[in-house]
Order: C-alpha cells, then structure tokens, then sequence
C-alpha cells in the first residue's frame, strides 16, 4: 500500500484543477528506493512535455497534468491526465510495486480522462496526448484536428 497521506498531495490536486491556479502539473516520487511513501516533488505551469522534462529514468513517478487544446477556431478544452513514470533504469521490485500503489495514488489523483504509462519523455509527446484526449473525449465538431 502506497502512503499518500501528504496533504501537500491533495492541495497541488486542487491547484491544478482550478481555473484560478496558474500550476498545471504536478509530480509525485517515492521518498527512497525503499519507501512506499510519494512526496510531491514538483509542480509546473509549462505542458506536459515540461512535466517531461522532469522525469528520471532511475525513478517510478505519478504526475497529473492539465492539457488544454483547441476544440475549434471558437472553443478549447480542458482535460485532466493521469502520467504513470516508469524509467527505464527502475528496478524490477519498484516496477512491480507500482502497479499495486497506482490504486492509492488513483484515490488522491481522482479525476482524469486518460491514463498514460510512459517509460521515456517520447511517450509524452503534447500532440500524442491531445490526440488520445480528442479520441476520448466524445463530440469532435472539427474532422481536421482529429486524423
């Protein structure tokens, strides 16, 4: 079981889902090699490839970011992702412990569109996302920026 208790968790959540709040992503990483407990590390106002950015191949990490896009010439919109960081260097009892704490993190980090596992800052690619978000998202009144 993950300790998710870090009430700095729950406020950076807040924070990037308000439209009062410039911050857009948050990032969460183990205390320690051996620790189950996750810390907020970071938090940004850049897109998800800033949030990229951040990422360690030596670390499993949570993030939850904002995307915003362009829905037509008149609208945008606003969708919420869930980011699970698995690094390439991450040792194989981390890997496996992540999966079993992704429960925890998904009772603090509730509220999301799409759940993305990325391994490298690649898989985190601003138009991949969006691209995902349109298909999941539902009504798309623009056929051009959905190919």
């Amino acid at each position: 079981m993950a300790d998710v208790k870090d009430p700095k968790i729950a406020e950076a959540y807040e924070k990037v889902r308000s439209n009062n709040d410039d911050i857009t992503w948050l990032l969460l990483d183990y205390e320690s090699d051996k620790s189950n407990a996750l810390t907020l590390t970071s938090t940004g106002k850049g897109n998800i490839e800033e949030l990229a950015k951040e990422l360690q191949p030596q670390r499993a990490s949570f993030a939850y970011a904002k995307i915003r896009y362009e829905n037509d010439e008149h609208s945008f919109r606003e969708k919420f992702v869930l980011v699970i960081w698995i690094g390439e260097e991450v040792k194989i009892m981390r890997r496996a412990k992540v999966s079993v704490h992704l429960a925890d993190v998904k009772n603090i980090l509730r509220a999301y569109s799409i759940e993305v596992s990325a391994s490298t800052a690649s898989d985190l690619k601003q138009d991949d996302i969006v691209t995902r978000l349109r298909r999941a998202g539902g009504a798309n009144y623009d056929r051009s920026k959905f190919d």
